[in-house]
Protein backbone atom coordinates (compact mmCIF):
# COMPACT_ATOMS: atom_id res chain seq x y z
CA UNK A 1 0.00 0.00 0.00
CA UNK A 2 2.91 2.32 0.78
CA UNK A 3 4.36 2.59 -2.49
CA UNK A 4 0.95 2.92 -3.75
CA UNK A 5 0.63 6.53 -1.46
CA UNK A 6 4.25 7.28 -2.27
CA UNK A 7 3.96 9.01 -5.74
CA UNK A 8 4.23 12.65 -6.50
CA UNK A 9 1.26 14.61 -7.46
CA UNK A 10 0.79 17.12 -10.21
CA UNK A 11 2.07 20.97 -9.15
CA UNK A 12 -0.29 23.52 -10.18
CA UNK A 13 1.49 26.93 -11.36
CA UNK A 14 1.62 29.37 -8.58
CA UNK A 15 -0.38 32.62 -8.81
CA UNK A 16 -0.74 35.89 -6.72
CA UNK A 17 -4.02 35.71 -6.27
CA UNK A 18 -5.04 35.62 -2.60
CA UNK A 19 -7.65 34.28 -0.54
CA UNK A 20 -10.87 36.31 -0.51
CA UNK A 21 -12.02 35.21 2.76
CA UNK A 22 -9.68 37.82 4.36
CA UNK A 23 -5.85 36.60 3.83
CA UNK A 24 -3.94 33.87 2.22
CA UNK A 25 -3.94 30.17 3.48
CA UNK A 26 -1.32 29.99 6.38
CA UNK A 27 -2.17 27.00 8.30
CA UNK A 28 -3.05 23.59 6.47
CA UNK A 29 -3.99 21.07 8.51
CA UNK A 30 -4.78 17.18 8.13
CA UNK A 31 -7.07 15.26 10.02
CA UNK A 32 -6.57 11.51 11.65
CA UNK A 33 -5.47 9.79 13.94
CA UNK A 34 -1.71 8.97 15.33
CA UNK A 35 0.02 5.60 15.25
CA UNK A 36 0.43 3.03 12.79
CA UNK A 37 -2.80 0.90 13.22
CA UNK A 38 -4.59 3.95 11.69
CA UNK A 39 -1.79 4.89 8.98
CA UNK A 40 -4.26 4.04 5.84
CA UNK A 41 -7.97 4.19 7.66
CA UNK A 42 -10.54 6.31 6.15
CA UNK A 43 -10.69 8.73 8.84
CA UNK A 44 -6.54 9.30 8.06
CA UNK A 45 -7.25 10.32 4.59
CA UNK A 46 -6.56 13.90 5.79
CA UNK A 47 -3.11 12.84 6.91
CA UNK A 48 -2.41 10.89 3.75
CA UNK A 49 -2.75 14.33 2.15
CA UNK A 50 -0.53 15.95 3.51
CA UNK A 51 2.11 14.14 3.42
CA UNK A 52 1.47 13.92 -0.43
CA UNK A 53 1.75 17.44 -0.25
CA UNK A 54 4.97 17.73 1.70
CA UNK A 55 6.55 15.14 -0.91
CA UNK A 56 5.54 17.50 -3.32
CA UNK A 57 6.68 20.64 -2.06
CA UNK A 58 9.70 19.39 -0.24
CA UNK A 59 8.37 19.84 2.66
CA UNK A 60 9.78 18.24 6.01
CA UNK A 61 6.96 17.08 8.46
CA UNK A 62 9.36 17.01 11.13
CA UNK A 63 8.86 18.91 14.05
CA UNK A 64 6.70 18.02 17.20
CA UNK A 65 5.09 21.05 18.55
CA UNK A 66 1.68 22.37 20.00
CA UNK A 67 0.55 19.06 20.21
CA UNK A 68 1.08 18.28 16.53
CA UNK A 69 3.80 17.01 13.62
CA UNK A 70 4.81 19.91 12.05
CA UNK A 71 6.15 21.24 8.65
CA UNK A 72 7.17 24.87 7.48
CA UNK A 73 7.84 25.79 3.54
CA UNK A 74 5.75 27.09 0.43
CA UNK A 75 2.92 26.06 -1.54
CA UNK A 76 2.27 27.90 -4.86
CA UNK A 77 4.50 30.73 -3.24
CA UNK A 78 2.91 30.96 -0.36
CA UNK A 79 4.37 30.33 2.88
CA UNK A 80 2.54 27.28 4.90
CA UNK A 81 2.66 25.42 8.16
CA UNK A 82 1.76 21.84 7.48
CA UNK A 83 0.62 20.11 10.55
CA UNK A 84 -0.94 16.98 11.54
CA UNK A 85 -2.90 16.66 15.43
CA UNK A 86 -1.04 14.49 17.60
CA UNK A 87 -4.63 14.28 19.86
CA UNK A 88 -6.39 11.84 18.13
CA UNK A 89 -9.63 13.21 16.24
CA UNK A 90 -12.09 14.19 18.24
CA UNK A 91 -9.74 16.90 19.81
CA UNK A 92 -8.07 18.02 17.00
CA UNK A 93 -9.01 21.58 17.99
CA UNK A 94 -6.82 21.47 20.84
CA UNK A 95 -4.13 21.13 18.47
CA UNK A 96 -5.04 23.69 15.76
CA UNK A 97 -6.32 25.85 18.42
CA UNK A 98 -2.95 26.15 20.07
CA UNK A 99 -1.36 26.86 16.43
CA UNK A 100 -3.77 29.38 15.61
CA UNK A 101 -2.83 31.39 19.08
CA UNK A 102 0.86 30.95 18.92
CA UNK A 103 1.45 32.32 15.23
CA UNK A 104 -1.52 34.57 15.25
CA UNK A 105 -3.29 33.15 12.43
CA UNK A 106 -7.19 33.66 12.07
CA UNK A 107 -9.64 30.87 11.35
CA UNK A 108 -9.82 32.35 7.58
CA UNK A 109 -5.87 31.51 7.10
CA UNK A 110 -6.93 28.02 7.82
CA UNK A 111 -7.39 25.16 5.43
CA UNK A 112 -8.73 21.64 6.83
CA UNK A 113 -8.13 18.50 4.74
CA UNK A 114 -10.91 15.66 6.49
CA UNK A 115 -12.75 12.93 5.39
CA UNK A 116 -16.64 13.52 4.67
CA UNK A 117 -18.63 10.50 4.29
CA UNK A 118 -21.42 12.79 2.38
CA UNK A 119 -19.79 12.11 -0.54
CA UNK A 120 -18.71 8.75 -2.32
CA UNK A 121 -14.94 7.77 -2.16
CA UNK A 122 -13.29 9.64 -5.23
CA UNK A 123 -15.35 13.10 -4.64
CA UNK A 124 -13.34 16.31 -3.43
CA UNK A 125 -14.90 19.25 -2.73
CA UNK A 126 -13.99 22.29 -1.32
CA UNK A 127 -16.26 24.31 1.48
CA UNK A 128 -16.03 27.78 3.06
CA UNK A 129 -17.39 27.49 6.79
CA UNK A 130 -20.08 26.00 7.95
CA UNK A 131 -21.12 23.33 10.45
CA UNK A 132 -19.27 20.10 11.55
CA UNK A 133 -21.89 18.15 9.73
CA UNK A 134 -21.62 14.69 12.52
CA UNK A 135 -17.56 15.51 12.04
CA UNK A 136 -16.13 15.42 15.43
CA UNK A 137 -12.70 16.63 14.42
CA UNK A 138 -14.14 19.67 12.65
CA UNK A 139 -16.76 20.36 15.80
CA UNK A 140 -13.25 20.37 18.15
CA UNK A 141 -12.06 22.88 15.72
CA UNK A 142 -14.83 24.63 16.17
CA UNK A 143 -14.94 24.82 19.30
CA UNK A 144 -11.36 25.52 20.02
CA UNK A 145 -11.18 28.23 17.13
CA UNK A 146 -15.26 30.37 18.84
CA UNK A 147 -16.11 29.94 15.07
CA UNK A 148 -16.51 28.04 11.80
CA UNK A 149 -15.32 30.61 8.99
CA UNK A 150 -12.14 28.23 7.87
CA UNK A 151 -11.99 26.51 4.58
CA UNK A 152 -12.21 22.54 4.10
CA UNK A 153 -11.20 20.42 1.67
CA UNK A 154 -13.71 17.81 2.07
CA UNK A 155 -12.64 14.13 0.62
CA UNK A 156 -15.31 11.48 0.04
CA UNK A 157 -14.73 8.05 1.29
CA UNK A 158 -18.69 7.05 1.31
CA UNK A 159 -21.04 5.65 3.71
CA UNK A 160 -20.73 2.41 5.80
CA UNK A 161 -23.13 -0.61 4.49
CA UNK A 162 -26.63 -1.14 6.41
CA UNK A 163 -25.75 -2.32 9.74
CA UNK A 164 -22.22 -1.20 10.28
CA UNK A 165 -21.15 0.98 12.81
CA UNK A 166 -19.86 4.19 11.82
CA UNK A 167 -17.40 4.19 13.98
CA UNK A 168 -15.80 0.86 13.23
CA UNK A 169 -16.18 2.25 9.30
CA UNK A 170 -14.20 4.94 9.67
CA UNK A 171 -11.34 3.84 11.29
CA UNK A 172 -11.28 0.51 8.67
CA UNK A 173 -8.58 0.41 6.35
CA UNK A 174 -9.54 1.08 3.08
CA UNK A 175 -10.35 -2.00 1.07
CA UNK A 176 -8.41 -3.29 -1.77
CA UNK A 177 -10.51 -2.13 -3.64
CA UNK A 178 -10.68 1.63 -2.64
CA UNK A 179 -6.86 1.27 -2.35
CA UNK A 180 -7.03 1.33 -6.27
CA UNK A 181 -8.22 4.53 -6.13
CA UNK A 182 -6.78 6.15 -3.35
CA UNK A 183 -3.93 7.40 -4.67
CA UNK A 184 -6.17 9.61 -7.62
CA UNK A 185 -8.24 10.73 -4.78
CA UNK A 186 -5.13 11.97 -2.78
CA UNK A 187 -4.10 13.78 -6.25
CA UNK A 188 -6.54 15.32 -6.68
CA UNK A 189 -7.03 16.81 -2.82
CA UNK A 190 -3.71 17.76 -3.54
CA UNK A 191 -4.58 19.63 -6.86
CA UNK A 192 -7.90 21.30 -4.43
CA UNK A 193 -5.39 22.47 -1.78
CA UNK A 194 -3.35 24.24 -4.81
CA UNK A 195 -6.02 25.63 -6.16
CA UNK A 196 -7.30 27.19 -3.01
CA UNK A 197 -4.03 28.49 -1.73
CA UNK A 198 -3.22 30.22 -5.18
CA UNK A 199 -6.33 31.46 -6.56
CA UNK A 200 -8.43 31.82 -3.03
CA UNK A 201 -11.03 29.88 -1.87
CA UNK A 202 -14.26 30.90 -3.80
CA UNK A 203 -12.42 30.42 -6.93
CA UNK A 204 -11.21 27.33 -6.02
CA UNK A 205 -14.89 26.07 -5.14
CA UNK A 206 -16.23 27.34 -8.71
CA UNK A 207 -13.43 25.74 -10.36
CA UNK A 208 -13.60 22.29 -7.99
CA UNK A 209 -16.63 21.53 -7.43
CA UNK A 210 -18.39 23.02 -11.02
CA UNK A 211 -16.32 20.13 -12.57
CA UNK A 212 -17.18 17.39 -10.25
CA UNK A 213 -21.05 17.75 -10.54
CA UNK A 214 -20.43 18.30 -14.12
CA UNK A 215 -18.50 14.95 -14.11
CA UNK A 216 -21.34 13.46 -12.31
CA UNK A 217 -23.82 14.50 -14.46
CA UNK A 218 -21.74 12.98 -17.58
CA UNK A 219 -21.77 9.45 -15.50
CA UNK A 220 -25.47 9.31 -15.81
Amino acid sequence: MRLLLNRRVKRKSPNSGGSPTGGQVKLIVGLGNPGVRYSYSRHNIGFLVLEALARTEGIEINRERFDSCLGRGVVSGVPVILAKPQTFMNLSGVAVGKLARYFGIGAEEILVVHDDMDFPTGDVRIKMGGGAGGHKGLLSIIDHLDGSEFARIRVGIGRPPAGEMVEGYVLERFSKSEMQTVPHVIERACDAVFEVVSSGVHAAMNRVNIRITQNSNEEV
